[in-house]
Formats: structure tokens, C-alpha cells, sequence
């Protein structure tokens, strides 16, 4: 029998509802270049914005329970609707051996850096219904005086997970969604979803330097490589690691897509279909 992985050759568990995460991944890859990770994308449940509270929690508890028996080290659960309704769940649940790490919208930095005094935050209905935004914003911007405007779509993620990202359909949602938030005054855009960063070149073509945009991915790579190296559970060093693509919808669907975004050839793109 093969003995189980010390916690330091563990792999690294990312959970997001789709392939909005590869936006984290690709900064959790960049600070720990040693590191194998698990890549888990539900994309047979995208997008789960729109999903009950507690639909949310058991989708999260499940793909994260799936990475667990896999063989994960610990989890950074890549998306901002599943950590503002799951985080605290989880951490019961899996306890201090297993470090679940989620994602917290960037609304401080953003108020830091503002000097028209307006911020913009465009969220997913899930995001922006759930209570981890609305703690953000009144622990950061209220004292500082700081207005926050939201934006809201639920047609960005699927064409994101379309691999349209760039195409005429979703130029046209930034369009009708930001345009109000530019006509405010906002000079940040908090990008308060995974898939987000990946809309970037499109939201640069329709506002130029209206916006300068920010987002959680470098922030929550640097914490996450943090509290693994703090645990005993970073690989260091550096070298071409291992990343594991499952997803629980169409392998074949997502392989093109995860090759886009990633930047990868799809020909050396593994996905593997997975029950959660």
C-alpha cells in the first residue's frame, strides 16, 4: 500500500463553481512554484449565484469533501459566492488540519487607493446578496467616507465559462452594467468574482482608464503560501509542478476553455470528470 503524502508533498485543493478560479490559481502557481494542485471546477452547477443559501453550502461542502479524499492538503475555495456563504462551515467541519482558505472582496484596497472618493464593485447575485460584501464595505469604506457602488450581472459568468470573455456579448454587459458607475465617478473596479480578471481586457476597450481595476487573486496567494508554510504543508522550491483539472460537468466542454484561459496548449490539457 502506498503511505499517504507528508502534509509538504500534499497537493493543493482550489474549488470554484466554474473556471473562474484559474484566475487564482494562475497566482497561487506564480508564488509557489513547487506546489501540485488539484484544480475542481463544478461546472455541471455553474453558475450558482442564483442558487439558494443553503444549495450554495452543500454544492461547496461536496466538491471540497471530493478534494479531501483526493488527497488535498487544504483548500482555497476560488470563488466569492461559495466563501461568503461556506467558509465558516467548512472550518467546522474539516477543523485546523485541514486549512480551508476563501476569498474576502477587495473592497479595502480599493478604498485606499480611490481619490474620487466613489468605488465600484461588480458582483455576481450571489455575492452581493450574501453578507461578506456588505461586512467589507461597512468595515472599510463607511469610515472612510468612502461611497460604494454595485454592479450586478448574472450573464458575465457563463460567458466567461463560454470562452467569450472577449466577444462582442459580453462588451455589450459591461456596457449597460458599468456605465452607471463611471457616470458616478468610481476610479476602482473591485472585481468581486473569479471570473472577473478575465473580462479585464474588455472592460480596458469599453472604459479605458476609467476604472483601475482590482481583485483577491494576488492577495489570497500570498495568505495561502502563508499558512501552508506556517503548517508544515509548502513544497518549495521551484519547477514545472503537476495541476489535476476535474470538473463534474463535459470534460470535453471545459478542456478548450481551460486551455484558453490558461494559456496552455489543449492538447497537453488533462480533464478528468469527477463525482461530487
Amino acid at each position: 500500500m502506498t503511505p499517504p503524502p507528508t502534509p509538504s508533498e500534499a497537493p493543493l485543493g482550489v474549488f470554484d463553481s466554474g473556471v473562474g478560479g484559474l484566475s487564482v490559481l494562475s497566482e497561487l502557481r506564480r508564488v509557489m512554484p513547487g506546489q501540485d494542485f488539484l484544480y475542481l471546477a463544478d461546472t455541471a452547477h455553474v453558475p450558482i449565484g442564483g442558487r439558494p443559501d443553503e444549495e450554495i453550502r452543500d454544492l461547496t461542502d461536496r466538491a471540497v469533501t471530493a478534494l479531501h479524499a483526493r488527497g488535498a492538503g487544504g483548500v482555497v475555495v476560488a470563488c466569492n459566492t461559495a466563501s461568503a456563504f461556506s467558509l465558516t462551515h467548512l472550518r467546522e467541519r474539516f477543523g485546523p488540519d485541514f486549512p480551508v482558505i476563501g476569498l474576502v472582496p477587495a473592497v479595502k484596497p480599493a478604498v485606499a487607493a480611490t481619490r474620487t472618493g466613489v468605488v465600484g464593485v461588480l458582483a455576481t447575485p450571489g455575492t452581493l446578496r450574501g453578507t461578506l460584501l456588505k461586512d467589507v464595505i461597512e468595515r472599510f469604506a463607511h469610515p472612510a467616507g468612502v461611497r460604494v457602488l454595485t454592479a450586478v450581472s448574472a450573464e458575465l459568468v457563463p460567458l466567461v465559462e463560454a470562452g467569450q470573455a472577449g466577444g462582442e456579448q459580453a462588451r455589450a454587459v459591461l456596457r449597460e452594467v458599468l456605465t452607471p458607475l463611471a457616470e458616478a465617478g468610481a476610479d476602482q473596479l473591485v472585481l468581486g468574482c473569479t471570473h472577473y480578471p478575465f473580462l479585464a481586457p474588455s472592460i480596458r476597450a469599453e472604459f479605458g482608464d476609467t476604472f483601475t481595476l482590482v481583485d483577491s487573486g494576488a492577495a489570497v496567494a500570498r495568505h495561502a503560501r502563508n499558512v501552508l508554510s506556517a503548517s508544515r504543508r509548502l513544497r518549495e522550491g521551484t519547477g514545472d509542478r503537476h495541476v489535476t483539472y476535474l470538473v463534474t460537468g463535459d470534460p470535453e466542454v471545459s478542456r478548450p476553455v481551460i486551455a484558453l484561459l490558461t494559456g496552455e496548449d489543449g492538447h497537453n490539457v488533462t480533464v478528468q470528470q469527477v463525482t461530487t
